[in-house]
């Protein structure tokens, strides 16, 4: 019921998060859909991220299959995801279903990423995205299709996985030290309006 590209963890890697990329672009363009019960996002541990992932055209697929930026930091792991819809919490609890969420984060255990999700499962990024087409973690991606595409052709993962040359070849994107330096820098220069009306005290005691 939530798939989830957490903020801790693998959003460091940009290899795993410009993968994923790939895999939405790819399957957008064979016309896959992510399943209507599935609640996704897209929680950058940094805007470089959202940088990098704009400068490689990679986040427009992303947000088409509904991993739109939903913030910086911890979200879906400390179960900051936001609730489900009523009708699929009256569903779970009047028929004591075990449902599953996929997140790319490393907190895992019973009610963590929502208290009425039972089953949670981590994955890379780019399962992530797989198993939000998918809208099973019964579905084996190893031998069952990940859905059906355009024409209602059967698209397997395989279709839609990239390789690591095609990763590779975005890697330049992520790696520019002047956007790091520039990014960083306006947390001294440019902190926003809301952290200047953070009021502090001094003292030897926070």
């Amino acid at each position: 019921l939530i798939a989830a590209i957490t903020s801790c963890t693998n959003t460091s890697n940009p290899s795993v998060l410009l993968a994923a990329g790939l895999v939405a672009k790819k399957a957008v363009e064979a016309g896959l859909k992510v399943k209507p019960h599935i609640k996704t996002s897209l929680a950058p541990g940094s805007r470089i991220v959202t940088q990098y992932l704009t400068d490689t055209g990679l986040l427009p697929y992303l947000e088409k299959l509904g991993f739109d930026v939903a913030a910086y930091g911890c979200t879906t792991c400390i179960g900051n995801a936001g609730d489900l819809a009523p009708e699929i919490n009256e569903a779970i609890t009047g028929n004591d279903l075990v449902c599953a969420a996929v997140l790319s984060g490393n907190r895992n255990f019973e009610a963590r990423i929502h208290p009425n999700i039972k089953a949670n499962f981590l994955a890379s990024p780019p399962l992530v995205v797989a198993y939000a087409i998918a809208g099973n973690v019964m579905t084996d991606l190893m031998t069952q299709p990940v859905g059906k595409g355009k024409g209602g052709k059967d698209i397997y993962l395989g279709d839609i996985w990239p390789t690591g040359d095609e990763v590779q070849r975005l890697l330049k994107f992520a790696m520019k030290g002047k956007a790091f330096r520039e990014n960083y820098g306006q947390i001294a220069d440019n902190p926003g309006k809301l952290w200047e009306k953070i009021k502090g005290v001094s003292g030897e005691v926070y």
